[in-house]
């Protein structure tokens, strides 16, 4: 299953991120503080690594407001890794599948791949092949890669504070 999008114009500023780190589990959580309404699906998009990885989409309204790190795929330490420096303005819209746009459990198996900064404060994780991309901002520190088809190809996540027991 591929995750499609529709991409819309930005609407204001982009919304603040909020980060949360579970330090028992080490699950990071990515809230983004937007309330615009959509009318998209409701629900989870869960994206599942080949190698038990595990992120999971937070979605009201076909909006996504939340990103979940639940299992980490391995981090590959990437000196230079800096998001794209063409990065667009935009409001994403998860549509909703089929007939219904209740509540869903959306589930995606792929190639799950994480690289961070040496700082980890940046984070991009890709999801299946490398392919040509573009990539939007939908949350000042939440950048989004979506492929020619508008289908999700990667998660950005900036400024990340480190986790706790590193301080």
């Amino acid at each position: 299953m591929q995750i499609a999008v529709q991409v819309e114009p930005a609407g204001g500023a982009p919304a603040p991120v909020e980060y949360r780190w579970d330090t028992d589990t080490a699950i990071l959580t990515a809230h983004v503080a937007e309330h615009a309404n959509g009318s998209g699906m409701s629900g989870s998009v869960e994206l599942a690594g080949n190698d038990g990885s595990w992120l999971t989409l937070d979605v009201n309204g076909g909006r996504v407001r939340g990103v979940e790190v639940a299992v980490w795929p391995d981090v590959r330490t990437q000196a230079a890794l800096r998001p794209p420096d063409e990065v667009e303005a935009a409001r994403i819209l998860v549509p909703p599948r089929g007939a219904d746009a209740g509540v869903a459990v959306l589930q995606m198996d792929t190639a799950l791949v994480a690289e961070a900064n040496l700082e980890e404060s940046t984070i991009h994780f890709r999801l299946g092949a490398r392919r040509a991309t573009r990539t939007v901002r939908i949350a000042r520190d939440v950048l989004l890669d979506l492929d020619e088809h508008d289908v999700l190809s990667g998660i950005w996540l900036l400024n990340v504070p480190p986790f706790p027991a590193d301080q």
